[in-house]
């Protein structure tokens, strides 16, 4: 149910969030996205004019256009000329999405095991780490950095790599508070779907540092798990990089026959 206070906070001038640098295009489309992920405009509504949405937010009609862009890009609204903005029918493929990555993370997320992160902030990527993570090399990307560690022991299970993209790298002020997996986070924050999860498992060998970390021996095998997270407009939102000791990991899979 829609409150009045959600209903009120539409019609204040937009008011930068502290620390929150980001252009105020962007500002705009994060509080029209809340508004539409609240329900505030449910589907099928037709979003204010672009005139009217900048004299409700105190900003230029170019702001407007600008943070209406980006509604379309995530797949939140449609625009048709002479009919207006419209909120567009969520994808059906969330949910689906959601389950394959609840089985998938199981280890990753278990309740018994907890993420400590050591280290957040903007990397430029390497050929190395471009080659490691599938994307572009000199690109800019939020990395976060951490182990994995067994609640009852404190035996680390894997050293992870969280990298998001610059586009919403503000999310790393509250990841350091956050448990579970990161997309739905993500997903919530600024409006996406993820409708796509791709998994590359590679054989590795552990380096002196993360033997070190991981308290295993330097050059013992490993497996390198790498997910990509795809957005409904089409871009990788987010990729980790989970690096286990062979001997503390196991991945299960159930394949079944499909009649054509």
């Amino acid at each position: 149910m829609v409150t009045q206070a959600q209903k009120n906070d539409l019609k204040a001038p937009l008011g930068r969030e502290e620390g929150d640098e980001s252009p105020l295009y962007l500002q705009l489309a994060k509080q029209l996205k809340r508004a539409i992920l609240q329900g505030i405009f449910p589907v099928g509504a037709r979003l204010p004019t672009e005139g009217d949405l900048g004299k409700q937010y105190g900003v230029s009609r170019h702001t407007v256009r600008e943070a209406l862009r980006v509604l379309r890009s995530d797949g939140l609204v449609t625009s048709k000329q002479g009919a207006g903005t419209t909120v567009a029918q969520p994808l059906d493929t969330e949910s689906d999405i959601h389950q394959v990555m609840s089985i998938n993370d199981l280890l990753a997320f278990a309740a018994d095991v907890e993420f400590n992160i050591d280290d957040v902030g903007m990397q430029t990527l390497g050929s190395d780490l471009a080659a490691q993570t599938g994307l572009g090399q000199g690109e800019q990307w939020l990395r976060v950095s951490g182990l994995r560690l067994d609640r009852a022991t404190g035996e680390p299970q894997c050293r992870t790599d969280y990298y998001i993209h610059r586009d919403y790298a503000s999310v790393g002020r509250i990841l350091p508070k956050h448990h579970g997996p990161v997309f739905p986070l993500l997903e919530s924050l600024y409006g996406l779907r993820v409708v796509e999860v791709s998994q590359q498992v590679s054989a590795v060998l552990l380096n002196d540092d993360l033997a070190q970390a991981l308290q295993a021996e330097p050059g013992s095998a490993a497996l390198e798990v790498r997910r990509a997270y795809k957005a409904a407009n089409g871009r990788v939102i987010q990729v980790t990089v989970n690096t286990h000791p062979a001997s503390r990991f196991k991945h299960a899979m159930t394949m079944r026959r499909v009649r054509a």
